[in-house]
């Protein structure tokens, strides 16, 4: 089934779920067709099918966008935890996720889709000595990728958007993109995610849609918060969207408070990006 221009959807670790069936269930009481889904590893939401869940979520008929990956031992406790922990940023871990990214590409490959999304980590600046091989890992990562046909999409929020288009322009490699959140700018403290639209928008392959306040304290985590109820201003980031030229799916994402919490802002965030999509047209 196509997915149509701009059409949301729901990442399926925000639903919490643990099988297809549950995800397809949550995913008809809400009215979307379009799911992000998670691969299933520990870290971001394993799935009872096990081995057999590409072949459940195919019968399942869910229309899904592409795959996330999380890693086990990224630590989102503070900041500094996940800097320390996330993505291929610590040496000592990059073999070990790259062949658990292999495993994902297998399973996203095995769904069928093209698309893959992760967090790289926290990239250096430019002329930090430890740049050089943290980009020869990212390099080796897109042509494990390249070689299933298979497009990567590092997530905003780690680094400021000029850091990032310049690692990208860096990199040079054609299956590399973006999976855009603009929360995670403010999360993290890292700019103003309209700007960062307007700067990476060629870039963009994906979008999570989050919303969130800036951190009141330095180092600290700012808060995210349900869609419209936070600093993004979500008819300023879907205009800056349509400006760039994007036209792929809008894919909610809720990462704060139980289930039953979670459906109910999913809820009300979808039915305040229909609202702000038809003002738009």
């Amino acid at each position: 089934m196509a997915i149509s221009p701009l059409e949301i959807g729901v990442c399926s670790w925000s639903l919490q779920v643990t099988s297809i069936p549950e995800l397809k269930g949550f995913m008809d009481s809400l009215g979307l067709k379009a799911v992000q889904i998670a691969c299933g590893d520990p870290q971001h939401a394993s799935w009872e099918e096990g081995e057999e869940m590409p072949k459940a979520a195919l019968a399942a008929g869910l229309v899904m966008t592409g795959t996330m990956l999380g890693f086990p031992g990224e630590d989102y406790t503070s900041p500094a935890t996940i800097q320390k922990t996330g993505g291929f940023g610590d040496p000592n871990t990059r073999a070990d996720r790259l062949d658990r990214l292999d495993w994902a590409l297998a399973r996203t490959f095995a769904l069928g889709l093209k698309d893959m999304m992760l967090h790289a980590g926290f990239l250096p600046e430019p002329h930090d000595p430890i740049r050089k091989a943290f980009l020869d890992t990212l390099g080796d990562a897109a042509a494990r990728a390249k070689s299933k046909g298979i497009t990567l999409a590092f997530e905003t929020g780690q680094e400021t958007a000029d850091l990032l288009l310049q690692t990208m322009k860096d990199l040079a490699c054609d299956n590399l993109r973006i999976n855009f959140d603009p929360a995670n700018m403010l999360l993290y403290d890292k700019g103003d995610p309209i700007r960062a639209v307007e700067i990476l928008g060629p870039y963009i392959k994906s979008v999570h849609v989050k919303d969130a306040f800036r951190p009141k304290t330095a180092g600290e985590w700012g808060s995210e918060v349900p869609l419209g109820q936070g600093e993004v201003g979500m008819e300023r980031f879907l205009g800056e969207l349509k400006k760039v030229g994007y036209t792929g799916a809008l894919c909610i994402e809720r990462e704060v408070g139980n289930q039953a919490s979670r459906f109910a802002d999913i809820m009300q965030g979808a039915k305040l990006l229909h609202k702000v999509l038809a003002e738009l047209a």
